[in-house]
């Protein structure tokens, strides 16, 4: 070949780049790619919730017209009581009218729908809800919602990496991967909390702890944090006293029992959550009341509270930081105990967005704040700081709700600095956690989940059968080695068949049942019309394809 002939530089590099655009697309990309890719989705998730966090700030700002919302709620309290009862209102008329024309249900899309996604979709999110979730929770935060930022950008950084699986065409373990690597630097960046971005990611969304999958999050993880301090600076998000002391083995018990307070206080949070989005339901179904305006109603009753007390506010740094400083009296403590829980149930019933992770650190401190006064005035000889069992509290009913005591407790422990009381806040974490998972699904966010009948807290064993459809499985009526058709159709007259859109979990439980090789697979098209036979569900095909499902999920696990 000819000098002339030879392509010039830049174009060997174009050349170059198309070919491996195209090779990462369909082949899927390379362990260097994917921590590339990995560092770009942590760059894109980080930033976005840097500006989902400064955008809540700015609006607040604007609509409670307070210079500092760190301080919300003092401010707040100085307004005139018509404006503190509008602004929710209209926020959730606003919230309502999004969800209610970009989403099929009109719900908020959530932590929940991410762990679901990473378990059931190789890692995808809808990406239109969830984009329409983000603007709700966006404005619901904005206007007073008492609920917290994790959820909405957990949910955000879940959908820019599906946009990427599609974009590579990413098989379910890369998905998943990307997943963790998006969620673990969206929490990195809202919190400035690397450690335990990276091990919330691992522990709460993707819920298995595989060694192919540290790395790029923790890549990710720190590319998020980055972010943030470029911003804010390496400051801790709560400000301690310069005492925090624990006075040791005598003080111990004290801190199981308030583990088990803790446990009780995040049960009951979770609890009002579902009890009051129940009684929504049925209200609104029984008075027909449209599904667009109900979070405006939640906005009314929201409103009504914070009139009296602003405490319950947004997320509430403010009294979480008096909490944590020990600047509260019992009474006080108790009452925003109570009125935080019922604001956090009203706005979450009321289908306004957010999440439960911020609220659940200001109940817990102001929950570890009671028992300590208590606890310091009874035996004030073997006791340490107030401000400890606050701290404590703070990590245990957060830990419970999230059901992730590893991360909860790092979480804590880079929200406040404070790396000398850990034994203090681990005795009370492990308690509560212990006790709270067998009061509910494991977690907030599982039994979410099991509420919808999708069975994740059960474990791989329990869900896998729900993501086989009975018609990807059986044996067509074309197959040579299918059921024969007047056996069949015998037993459909026996009642004995199975729809062709249901699931092996639906499937299964038949052939334990009636101890039968195969079930009939059906079609059926209307109420009165006949069933309309499509092919036969061999029991060991089922078994098989259970089995490698299994398989796969170990491996991965394990890798």
């Amino acid at each position: 070949m000819s000098a002339q002939n030879l392509p010039s530089p830049v174009e060997t590099a174009l050349t170059a780049c198309r070919d491996g655009w195209q090779l990462l697309r369909h082949r899927g990309p390379s362990q260097v790619q994917f921590w590339f890719i990995s560092l770009a989705i942590g760059i894109a998730a980080g930033f976005a919730a840097l500006f989902f966090r400064k955008g809540i700030e700015a609006l607040q700002a604007w609509l409670y017209g307070t210079e500092d919302v760190q301080y919300l709620h003092s401010f707040a309290s100085s307004l005139p009581w018509y404006l503190i009862l509008i602004i929710p209102v209209v926020g959730g008329l606003l919230t309502g009218l999004i969800l209610h024309n970009f989403t099929k249900d009109g719900v908020v899309r959530s932590v929940a729908d991410v762990i679901e996604g990473a378990a059931l979709r190789d890692g995808r999110v809808s990406t239109k809800a969830g984009v329409a979730s983000a603007l709700a929770s966006f404005i619901t935060l904005s206007s007073g919602g008492s609920t917290g930022r994790e959820g909405p950008v957990v949910h955000i950084a879940a959908v820019i990496s599906t946009k990427v699986c599609r974009w590579i065409k990413a098989d379910g373990i890369t998905g998943r991967d990307l997943l963790g690597c998006a969620v673990a630097a969206a929490v990195s960046a809202s919190f400035n909390a690397p450690i335990a971005g990276a091990l919330f990611a691992l522990e709460v969304v993707l819920r298995h702890f595989a060694v192919h999958a540290f790395a790029p999050i923790v890549i990710a993880s720190v590319a998020g944090t980055v972010i943030n301090r470029l911003e804010y600076g390496d400051v801790t998000e709560f400000m301690l006293p310069a005492e925090n002391s624990l006075i040791f083995y005598q003080e111990l018990p004290a801190f199981l029992l308030l583990g088990l307070m803790c446990g009780l206080v995040a049960v009951v949070l979770m609890r009002a959550i579902f009890w009051t989005d129940d009684i929504g339901s049925a209200l609104q179904e029984r008075t027909g009341l449209p599904r667009w305006l109900r979070p405006a109603i939640a906005g009314v009753l929201l409103g009504g509270m914070a009139i009296f007390y602003p405490h319950i506010i947004g997320v509430g740094y403010e009294t979480t930081s008096l909490a944590l400083t020990g600047q509260l009296a019992l009474n006080e403590v108790l009452i925003f105990v109570v009125l935080k829980t019922a604001a956090v149930a009203v706005t979450m019933a009321g289908r306004m967005g957010g999440g439960v992770f911020s609220p659940s650190l200001m109940i817990g401190a102001l929950a570890g704040l009671a028992f300590g006064l208590v606890a310091t005035s009874i035996f004030p000889d073997v006791s340490g700081s107030v401000t400890l069992y606050a701290l404590a509290g703070m990590g245990a009913v957060a830990a419970a709700v999230l059901g992730a005591p590893i991360s909860t407790t790092l979480i804590v422990f880079e929200l406040t600095g404070d790396w000398q009381t850990g034994l203090a806040v681990m005795v009370a974490v492990s308690m509560s956690t212990a006790l709270s998972s067998r009061l509910v699904d494991r977690s907030f966010f599982l039994t979410q989940i099991e509420r919808r009948g999708v069975h994740l807290a059960a474990g791989p064993q329990a869900y896998l059968l729900a993501m086989f459809r009975v018609n990807s499985v059986m044996r067509r009526m074309d197959d040579p080695h299918t059921a024969d058709v007047e056996q069949a159709w015998q037993m459909i007259s026996d009642g004995i068949y199975v729809d062709a859109a249901a699931t092996l979990e639906v499937a299964l439980p038949i052939f334990d049942r009636t101890m039968v090789r195969f079930i009939p697979v059906v079609t059926l098209t209307g109420e009165n019309a006949a069933p309309e036979l499509q092919g036969a569900l061999f029991h060991v095909d089922a078994l098989k394809a259970y089995n490698r499902a299994l398989a796969a999920t170990a491996a991965e696990e394990h890798s």
